[in-house]
């Protein structure tokens, strides 16, 4: 298969690109070069930006492709270019979604692809690809676009630890603050349902998608089948670190009071119990199998990080809002 990646070197997409070259795939990749320490050997990179529609028509040239994934596309306006950008030159359109798509709160805490409505009140970037599933798939019906929609959920690998809270530019610093003995904020009594899932494990359902006729006009989410506590997730992560965390547990709707930022990532997603049935992706993709623990895909994600000790950095600023929130909640609780 001739395939083209929009991005291709981002967090869940480095894996994929790597796993689709390791099958013998022709990938291309179409981004701006900034992250070229993640473009996997054999993969052919194409310089451009997305974002400027008539820039990338001109790189693109007459290329055609077999498949097409937009890991980048985030809003309406995003998809409209891909859909006049790739009509006609590809048989298959792959759209990154996003479980946070999902219903919140849903009406059954098990998530399926075909009885879950998509709903979310609480974050703008999930009705944004909300928004975006509709347009592309009223496409679909109107014309055939041959579109398929994948839906991730929190899904890490090497370069991020991943927590309901930590800081995004410098994912080191929970290990840090665990390290030295600071408290960790945990959302709620830390006893909701989650998944996390390796990018290394996410990238064979996905890479099994590639080019299947079955897929055309499908939705699916790839996640992993374990199911743990946010309990379970922090202290997973203290086992990585080498120390048991001091966990302080804070209601959501408290730590949303001190930034309101905090609301999607906790009302429309983390703070809500999240456990998906991965029926449909096994169905179409028998070999799929999310094999790696969080306890042994974390332990990985530490070693990468001591291994790499110029990306050990810490957000002075994170800490300090922790710390802020954390003397807070004890001045009310002790009132």
């Amino acid at each position: 298969m001739k395939v083209l990646f929009i991005g291709g070197t981002g967090l869940i997409s480095e894996a994929v690109s790597k796993l689709a070259i390791a099958r013998g795939i022709e990938l291309f990749l179409f981004n701006r070069g900034k992250r070229d320490e993640f473009v996997p050997e054999g993969a052919q990179v194409i310089t451009g930006d997305i974002r400027d529609s008539k820039g990338a028509a001109e790189a693109l040239g007459n290329m055609q492709f077999d498949v097409v994934v937009d890991w980048i596309a985030f809003t309406p306006e995003h998809v409209s270019v891909d859909i006049e950008l790739f009509r006609g030159r590809t048989k298959q359109y792959v759209f990154i979604s996003s479980a946070s798509a999902y219903q919140k709160p849903p009406q059954h805490y098990i998530i399926t692809e075909e009885s879950t409505p998509l709903e979310n009140p609480y974050w703008q970037y999930s009705r944004d690809k909300i928004a975006c599933e509709k347009l592309l798939m009223e496409e679909q019906a109107s014309s055939g676009y041959p579109v398929t929609i994948v839906r991730p959920s929190y899904t890490y690998g090497d370069t991020m630890i991943p927590a309901s809270l930590n800081s995004w530019q410098h994912p080191w610093s929970i290990v840090a603050r665990i390290r030295a003995g600071k408290p960790i904020i945990v959302h709620g009594d830390g006893s909701s349902l989650w998944t996390m899932t390796h990018n290394t494990d996410f990238a064979k359902g996905f890479v099994g998608l590639l080019g299947k006729e079955e897929a055309i006009g499908q939705a699916y989410h790839i996640t992993s089948d374990e199911v743990l506590t946010w309990n379970q997730i922090y202290e997973a992560i203290g086992a990585a670190a080498g120390e048991a965390p001091k966990l302080v547990h804070i209601a959501s709707s408290f730590l949303i009071s001190h930034d309101p930022d905090l609301e999607g990532g906790l009302l429309g997603d983390k703070s809500v119990t999240s456990v998906f049935d991965n029926s449909k992706i096994k169905a179409l993709v028998p070999d799929f199998d999310a094999a790696l623990s969080f306890a042994e895909g974390i332990k990985r994600t530490v070693a990468w990080f001591e291994a790499h000790p110029s990306r050990c950095t810490e957000d002075e600023a994170w800490n300090l809002q922790m710390d802020a929130i954390i003397a807070a909640h004890e001045s009310g609780f002790k009132k």
